[in-house]
């Protein structure tokens, strides 16, 4: 599970173990449903107050999950300004394009190079902030990576592999260029295509 959540932007977790609760509501700030056998009043009040955004026991009806699952993406997804910028469809640099509709981002040969989500939105968040010094928290809202201090290195990490993706000469990265005790920026003129 920490793995994908280093590695993948997650929007919710749908857990059995109120240990798995603690552990991810200590991680991250990813919304979670509790989906359990336990029916005692207690139980859930535990779910709850290790961080469970919703308790849901079993058996359940699936509507009634789906339901709850709707009603916290809700909620969550006014908090925090993310995800693709509206009214623009693709962003080029240096050559490069990234295709906002498509989720691709082609070198300046034409040819495709794979992103995972969490590259994808950070990359899109440094397009949409060219030349403009962004923290490790501002990246994380942005684009979506989880917010909270275990994943503040999953940012480095993302920036890393993303680094190697874009710059071929991994010793002067030419892009995503590092603020020493101020975060990253991304250091070419971006234009917005569409």
């Amino acid at each position: 599970m920490q793995t994908v959540l280093a590695d993948e932007v997650v929007d919710l977790v749908v857990l059995d173990l109120i240990t798995l609760a603690r552990r991810l509501r200590d991680q991250s700030a990813i919304p979670s449903v509790m989906l359990t056998g336990r029916r005692e009043e207690a139980d859930r009040v535990m779910g709850l107050e290790l961080g469970a955004d919703d308790y849901l026991t079993k058996p359940f009806s699936p509507r009634e999950l789906v339901a709850r699952i709707r009603a916290v993406l809700r909620r969550r997804r006014h908090e925090v300004p993310q995800g693709r910028p509206e009214g623009i469809g693709a962003y080029r640099f240096d050559g490069w394009e990234l295709n906002l509709n498509t989720r691709r981002l082609r070198n300046r040969d034409g040819q495709a190079v794979p992103l995972s989500n969490g590259q994808f939105s950070l990359l899109v968040a440094f397009l949409g902030a060219p030349n403009r010094i962004l923290s490790r928290d501002q990246l994380l809202d942005m684009s979506r990576l989880h917010s909270d201090d275990v994943y503040n290195r999953s940012v480095e990490t993302q920036v890393l592999r993303l680094r190697r993706k874009l710059d071929s000469d991994s010793a002067g990265p030419r892009y995503i260029c590092t603020e020493r005790g101020a975060g990253y920026m991304f250091g070419v003129p971006v234009e917005t295509i569409y």
